[in-house]
């Protein structure tokens, strides 16, 4: 069986996420296998978000440091940075951090995630995207150049058809295969059992 993870490094929910998911995949079965997708939650894009768009997402920050304790934001960012509604970049950097090894992946999302949330960088920009590159030791030469290149683009559209195939609507998003049929997980933000029961329940059918 399958368990993909379909999330985007941009996505504050998937930011809120991470230490559950990390525990969950701590207590998975060895039957099942993990494997990440990048749904792109925003196309490229130069232009500036609006000042409702911001104020939006501003907000969303803020309900989720209620529903999930202990998430942190940086409100800073907002007034350091000229936000963008683009996250394929991000999502291209991990595609092409991975190129160079499997253990770059994961590795290459946090370092996004902390540059955006933490530290009041903005990871729509390129140079943000090769400073995380830099940072954790990756070929920085062979990384631009995967992270410019028609195959990593490709790919990162071949996971967004992916997960809108297997029904996704929002991120994160978990989904089970097993039998050649795809079942969503429903997400708890804070204890990883109830999703752990749902994905044993399905393996026991």
């Amino acid at each position: 069986m399958t368990l993909y993870y379909v999330h985007d490094p941009m996505c504050s929910w998937c930011w809120a996420f991470r230490p559950v998911w990390k525990e969950l995949q701590s207590k998975l079965p060895s039957t099942i296998s993990v494997t990440s997708i990048l749904g792109g939650l925003a196309p490229d894009s130069q232009t500036p978000m609006t000042l409702a768009m911001r104020r939006q997402i501003q907000q969303h920050w803020r309900v989720i440091q209620k529903r999930v304790p202990g998430t942190l934001f940086n409100f800073d960012f907002w007034d350091v940075c000229e936000p963008k509604r683009s996250t394929y970049p991000a999502c291209r950097a991990v595609i092409a951090a991975k190129y160079q090894d499997k253990a770059f992946e994961d590795a290459m999302i946090l370092a996004i995630q902390q540059a955006y949330y933490l530290y009041a960088q903005n990871p729509s920009d390129d140079d943000v995207l090769m400073a995380c590159a830099s940072k954790l030791g990756l070929d920085i030469n062979i990384f631009e150049h995967d992270f410019h290149s028609k195959r990593c683009k490709e790919q990162l559209m071949d996971d967004i058809h992916f997960s809108q195939r297997i029904g996704v609507e929002g991120f994160p998003s978990l989904i089970l295969l097993e039998d050649e049929k795809y079942r969503l997980i429903h997400l708890d933000y804070n204890h990883v059992e109830p999703m752990l029961a749902q994905i044993i329940k399905q393996k026991l059918l």
